[in-house]
């Protein structure tokens, strides 16, 4: 299936390795133009390049803190008119809520919820002008069934998430979607190192744990980001125009509703 997206451009954030690598190979492939963004300079760049060949695509690396008004500024600058935006940014860290502060939430917030909605203000007008936009949002399984200790982002994510279901409602009519992507248990570095927590804290070892979540999951194995990414790739096609608003949850079938 072509997705109808060759020679546009994407700004992809957390695209250096795990989801956001995953998203930005699949667009790549797609012959799209991606600006990949991270923190990690020379591990961005690696991505970068290593991308470039496999794909023969357009890929520029921006080293920067999106989460930051400088680095958004940055970001802005290298990719000012993005087709196709990717809203990707590491969750908050786990732990008990009553050992949280206020300054605790606040960065919480800007990384989960203010940053991703800076991102789309700063690009939804000229998507809307070009009438063509596609927003995916990179959130979490945690949004459709919360995770006791992953509150600070249980609840940064869940207020993107409302905002995203009003805005998205009136840009559709443009051809500009938004839409979110909820990962459950991906092999990342970001699952390494959760289980690797709950290792430490029950006394077992790394492998009993993984072995443990795996057989928790229906599908009996963690995602893999090159599934998530083709996912996004299709969200972001010309064949997904009429989908907007949804939370569409990448769990191989974890969560137990019907809803």
């Amino acid at each position: 299936m072509d997705f109808g997206i060759k020679g546009k451009t994407a700004l992809v954030c957390g695209a250096s390795k795990g989801l956001g690598r995953g998203c930005a190979e699949a667009l790549a492939a797609e012959g799209v133009q991606v600006t990949l963004v991270a923190r990690t300079a020379d591990v961005l760049e690696n991505t970068a390049e290593e991308i470039r060949r496999a794909t023969g695509a357009i890929v520029q690396a921006v080293a920067c803190d999106i989460t930051k008004p400088e680095g958004r500024a940055k970001a802005l600058a290298a990719c000012p008119q993005p087709d196709i935006l990717v809203n990707n940014a590491g969750g908050p860290p786990p732990g008990d809520f009553r050992d949280w502060t206020r300054d605790d939430w606040i960065a919480a917030l800007d990384a989960n919820m203010l940053t991703p909605i800076e991102l789309i203000k700063a690009t939804v007008d000229g998507m809307i002008d070009r009438r063509f936009g596609r927003i995916v949002n990179i959130t979490s399984g945690a949004v459709k069934a919360p995770i006791d200790i992953l509150g600070l982002s249980n609840g940064a994510r869940s207020g993107l998430t409302g905002f995203v279901a009003g805005l998205a409602r009136k840009t559709v009519a443009h051809n500009v979607t938004i839409n979110n992507l909820l990962p459950g248990q991906f092999d990342t570095d970001r699952l390494k190192k959760t289980l690797g927590a709950s290792a430490s804290a029950s006394g077992k070892t790394i492998e009993q744990v993984f072995e443990a979540r795996r057989q928790q999951i229906p599908a009996q194995r963690f995602g893999n980001p090159a599934e998530f990414g083709a996912a996004c790739a299709f969200l972001c096609s010309v064949h997904a125009g009429y989908m907007t608003g949804q939370n569409i949850l990448l769990d191989g079938g974890n969560y137990p509703g019907t809803f």
